[in-house]
């Protein structure tokens, strides 16, 4: 069974900085594209960032500029380097793993529960 799990969420200031951190864990040969998503109140989730296993990365224009994703390929995991952050940043953030490959399977998609991050104004 593949998880994905998401830490590094929290309350901060308008104009600080957080790191958000996706551990994915399982029997996991290998993961295609590694993204995050936020979902803010009464809105749709919505795709941030996401990067690929060779290192191709996709911003939406709303983060482009302020947050940086990045990847370990060997340890399965994902970050995203928020910056500046807005009031309007608030929202659950979403980390999603696809194209995942383990021994049952060669394309598989696991999102994580989610972690808040709360900019105060």
């Amino acid at each position: 069974q593949v998880r994905v799990v998401e830490s590094g969420g929290g309350l901060v200031q308008t104009g600080g900085s957080l790191r958000l951190s996706c551990a994915a864990s399982g029997s996991i040969f290998s993961i295609n594209t590694m993204g995050w998503y936020r979902q803010a109140p009464g809105k749709q989730r919505e795709l941030l960032a996401s990067m690929t296993s060779s290192g191709s990365t996709n911003y939406a224009d709303s983060v482009k500029g302020r947050f940086t994703i990045s990847r370990d390929n060997a340890k399965d995991t994902a970050y995203l380097q928020m910056n500046s952050l807005k009031p309007e940043d608030t929202a659950v953030y979403y980390c999603n793993a696809k194209g995942v490959r383990t021994p049952q399977t060669w394309n598989l998609e696991v999102w994580g529960q989610g972690t808040l991050v709360t900019v105060s104004s």
